[in-house]
C-alpha cells in the first residue's frame, strides 16, 4: 500500500494553459493547445512607470516591455502568480487578462510576446504570430 505523501512543497498541478504551453513545445501546430491558450486568463504586470490614469482604468492595459540583450522587446505574461514570481519577484501589481483578448489587439509594432519566460514551458512569439496564432483565437 502506497502512503501519501504529506510534502506540501509537492508540485502543483499543472493549469490548463501550462499544459497547454508544454503541449506547443512538442508541436507548435497543436490548434487544440492554442485554443485552449487562447482562452487561457494571464497575468500581465503593470509597469512600475505607469500613469495612475491607466493603472486605474479596467479597460485599459498598460504593457510591460523589457528589452533583451540584441535589442529585441518583449511583453511577459504569466499563468500564475508563482510562475511572475520567479522571473519578476518585485512584481507588486498585475491585471489578469485573457490572452485572446490581449493578442487580438497586439500593438502593430516589433514586440514580441512571451508566456511564462524563464519556465520549462515558456514561449515566445513574435508580433506577427501573436495575432495570426492567439488573436483570431481570443473574442
Amino acid at each position: 500500500m502506497d502512503i501519501p505523501s504529506n510534502n506540501h512543497d509537492a508540485a502543483r498541478a499543472a493549469s490548463p494553459a501550462q499544459q497547454a504551453l508544454t503541449a506547443l513545445a512538442l508541436d507548435t501546430g497543436d490548434t487544440a493547445a492554442l485554443d485552449t491558450l487562447a482562452g487561457s486568463d494571464v497575468l500581465v504586470p503593470v509597469p512600475d512607470d505607469a500613469d495612475e490614469a491607466a493603472v486605474n482604468d479596467p479597460t485599459a492595459v498598460a504593457l510591460p516591455v523589457l528589452e533583451q540583450p540584441g535589442g529585441e522587446q518583449v511583453v511577459p505574461v504569466f499563468t500564475s502568480e508563482p510562475a511572475m514570481a520567479e522571473l519578476l519577484p518585485f512584481v507588486s501589481r498585475y491585471r489578469l487578462v485573457p490572452l485572446g483578448a490581449l493578442a487580438s489587439q497586439w500593438p502593430d509594432s516589433d514586440l514580441s510576446l512571451t508566456i511564462d519566460a524563464g519556465s520549462p514551458h515558456g514561449l515566445t512569439l513574435d508580433a506577427h504570430d501573436v495575432g495570426t496564432l492567439l488573436g483570431r483565437r481570443g473574442i
